[in-house]
């Protein structure tokens, strides 16, 4: 099973930038979708973003036009590129895929990213 550690979180000003990263323990060219979700206090978990094998992402609306999601095969990574931050955008992010073969869903240990001035 492929573990995932996600990284590049922080704090930033609205209106700033951040990169979040996960990284794969193992091969994710295998993996058909891969996905960001965030979780605020007191509220479920969100998706945020996904990208396909094939690289076709899909975005929530709220985020979309501010987030890019990308996915690097060869070097076993996924990205999410956040520009325009909201201080409603404060979440921990987490990494995301589902494992057909054993059926769980892996969940990486998530970022923290606060948008405040």
């Amino acid at each position: 099973q492929v573990q995932l550690v996600e990284s590049g979180g922080g704090l930033v000003q609205p209106g700033g930038s951040l990169r979040l990263s996960c990284a794969a323990s193992g091969s994710i060219f295998s993996i058909n979708t891969m996905d960001w979700y965030r979780q605020a206090p007191g509220q479920e978990r969100e998706l945020v973003a996904s990208i396909t094998s094939s690289g076709i992402p899909h975005y929530t609306d709220s985020v979309k036009g501010r987030c890019t999601i990308s996915r690097d095969n060869a070097k076993n990574t996924v990205n999410l590129q956040m520009n325009g931050l909201k201080p409603e955008d404060t979440a921990v992010y987490y990494c995301h895929y589902y494992d057909v073969g054993v059926r769980i869903h892996v969940w990486g240990q998530g970022t923290q990213v606060t948008v405040s001035s």
